[in-house]
């Protein structure tokens, strides 16, 4: 007789990414079911939008059974095939398991649901259906029915309970909501907001996008952004990951994604820089206007630094993205980058003023590195004799595809045929050219000396602007790891770190110690026949200290690859020192012929001198003060899910 089980719908009010994170901690093994003593993934997949991931696993139980059974069986462990189907886009886990043991004998099937509460989409519904047929058991077919009833029935009856108990213990880490990640990559949305792309273009766009998914734990760039990187590498994904991987890390040090909300322009950039945002040009790309020829670009320098322009500039750029989006809602075609207008007229040597152009290569650095393909069209109006000059200074630093998009126009000729009104329509073009559209950029004019600062004031200003950051920099070299020292007085603080990996594979490491290392000694770069600029590197751990007697581990080695972001955190048991190490990832021979594997090699070629490149912050926190900052980050994420909810109602 064949016994069939159908459980009611169990209800988790909570939203269903956190019970699937909760329901991964299960595995391998979990100790609140002493029968399932181990687990072993034996295939796994993903689909190559990454919406969809299966997997299957072989379980072992130790089932409670009669010793004098399990001798007769002849098997200590009973073993099941479980395939789970987590479809992201669908937000459904979908699990089937039956016996790979006795299956000739025992037919165990079970099916199990996970899904979406039809209601409320924050709340998860559980669903189990399952069925036994005991074909034959060398005539202990009723034992073994009994048996299997009545294992399966306390594994009910666990099951809710296992699973409130990770919810828990994930808001005990202060874990409550988690972003759903997965966002729908399909051919309409394609189209309808990055353009028409071959199929080759969509593949690079999609790995690239899980790659990031995979390893950046940072804030996701949008996929438009990404494909401006890819863009501007020509599709090559290794290329167009390094830059992207750089850009991000440059966003992170320097708190580019918070500028909009906490850059306030000084009033001299808002009397005297002569550009702003006009409307659009005909193909509903943003215009920006820039009155360079009417620029006192010495007076601004002198006035603001080097670093405020830069930081203006960031700006403008920042501003642009946004309106970019803007204008592919509004358009209903994918606009992913913006038309400038600079008018030159008034241009003359004054404007070639050496610190000026060295702010203006720089500037162009900067953008070129990190808002690739983002420039549409650039119309150079009433060039002047002195232009030629300034060109031959400035063009080294553009890039080739970028100076494909410059039109330049002498004199009066953009008022003619193929000129101006080829690109913007005539009731948008300035006053300034000839149109009839007032246009509010500033009329810029020479900034008054009065508002002059004193090169000292000047420095000192640059470096505390653009060294306005919280983290740090080290270099890593294979036997010179970096390290910090970081003293705890109260037992059960948290020590929390965020770190990315610009350069090269890393281990990082976590040591206790009773007493105080000597004074920190640096590493004489030289002796690596390297300069670092832009790193330390520090050790703490004296060579004659014994680990397990001098200084122990407190956390399990963590292998960090380079792009990847880290964050974590570890509450300390005991006062003392505690030293945060990032060591050279030496990968291991092959240990048949002892030679070194290809990614060893490859390694070493592309990690120049062994030299690898960490940036860090690290804080340590009281345990109230923890789950302070895990409230405020909890309801950060919910608004997060809530934005995110909202951009996908929009979308479809």
């Amino acid at each position: 007789m064949v016994q069939k089980y159908q459980s009611p719908v169990r209800v988790y009010k909570h939203p269903f990414e956190l019970v699937m994170a909760a329901y991964e901690r299960r595995f391998p093994t979990c100790h609140l079911i002493p029968i399932f003593v181990a687990s072993d993934v034996m295939k796994e997949e993903t689909s190559e939008d990454g919406s969809t991931h299966r997997i299957e696993r072989r379980c072992a139980l130790d089932v409670d059974a009669p010793r004098l059974l399990k001798r007769i069986a002849g098997v200590d462990y009973i073993y099941f095939i479980q395939k789970n189907t987590l479809n992201r886009k669908e937000r459904t886990l979908h699990i089937e398991s039956h016996n790979e043991t006795f299956s000739n004998r025992v037919i165990i099937h079970e099916t199990c649901c996970y899904s979406v509460h039809p209601e409320n989409e924050d709340w998860t519904c559980f669903e189990q259906s399952a069925s036994l047929d005991i074909k034959s058991f060398f005539g202990f077919e009723s034992t073994v029915e009994k048996i299997a009833m009545k294992q399966y029935a306390s594994s009910i009856n666990k099951g809710k309970e296992i699973i409130e108990y990770y919810l828990k213990e994930l808001d005990d880490e202060g874990i409550t909501h988690m972003i759903q990640k997965w966002i729908p990559l399909d051919a309409d949305y394609i189209k309808r907001y990055l353009g028409d792309l071959t199929p080759l273009q969509e593949s690079c766009l999609i790995r690239l996008r899980k790659w990031l998914q995979e390893t950046h734990k940072g804030k996701i760039p949008k996929d438009e952004h990404i494909l401006r990187f890819l863009r501007a590498r020509d599709f090559n994904m290794d290329k167009a990951r390094e830059i992207l991987c750089q850009s991000l890390t440059w966003r992170k040090q320097h708190q580019v994604d918070y500028l909009l909300e906490t850059w306030s322009s000084p009033q001299v950039l808002q009397d005297y820089y002569t550009g702003g945002w006009h409307h659009h040009d005909r193909d509903g790309r943003p215009l920006y206007i820039l009155r360079l020829g009417q620029m006192d670009t010495k007076g601004l320098v002198r006035a603001l630094g080097e670093e405020s322009l830069l930081r203006h500039v960031l700006s403008i750029n920042e501003e642009g993205l946004r309106r970019c989006e803007e204008n592919t809602k509004v358009f209903g075609r994918p606009i992913s980058c913006w038309t400038c207008l600079v008018d030159l007229e008034g241009l003359n040597m004054r404007h070639l003023w050496r610190p000026g152009v060295k702010a203006l290569l720089r500037i162009i650095e900067v953008v070129e590195a990190n808002y690739p393909e983002t420039l549409g069209r650039l119309l150079i109006l009433r060039a002047p004799r002195v232009f030629p000059v300034l060109w031959t200074l400035v063009s080294p630093f553009i890039d080739e595809n970028t100076r494909k998009k410059f039109l330049i126009y002498a004199g009066n000729d953009y008022q003619g045929p193929g000129g101006l009104v080829d690109y913007i329509d005539k009731e948008i073009i300035p006053d300034f050219l000839g149109g009839e559209c007032m246009c509010e950029v500033p009329e810029g004019g020479l900034v008054p000396k009065s508002m002059y600062r004193t090169a000292e004031e000047l420095e000192n200003e640059d470096v505390r602007l653009w060294t306005e950051t919280i983290y740090q920099s080290a270099s890593i070299f294979k036997g010179a790891p970096h390290e910090l020292l970081i003293e705890i007085i109260d037992a059960s603080s948290v020590i929390t770190w965020d770190f990315d990996v610009c350069k090269g594979d890393v281990v990082f490491n976590i040591y206790h110690s009773k007493r105080a290392p000597q004074p920190p000694r640096k590493d004489p770069l030289g002796a690596h026949g390297i300069t670092s600029p832009g790193g330390n590197n520090v050790q703490l751990i004296d060579k004659s200290w014994t680990l397990g007697q001098d200084y122990s581990m407190v956390e399990s080695p963590l292998t960090c690859k380079e792009g990847e972001s880290v964050q974590g955190s570890h509450i300390t048991r005991w006062p003392g020192f505690y030293i945060l190490q990032w060591k050279f990832h030496n990968m291991p021979a092959c240990s048949a012929t002892n030679l070194p594997r290809v990614d060893d090699v490859l390694a070493t070629l592309q990690v120049s001198s062994h030299k690898c490149k960490v940036m860090y912050y690290t804080e340590v926190l009281g345990s109230e003060d923890f789950r302070l900052v895990a409230l405020c980050v909890c309801v950060y994420v919910h608004l997060a899910c809530m934005t995110n909810n909202i951009r996908n109602l929009q979308l479809s």
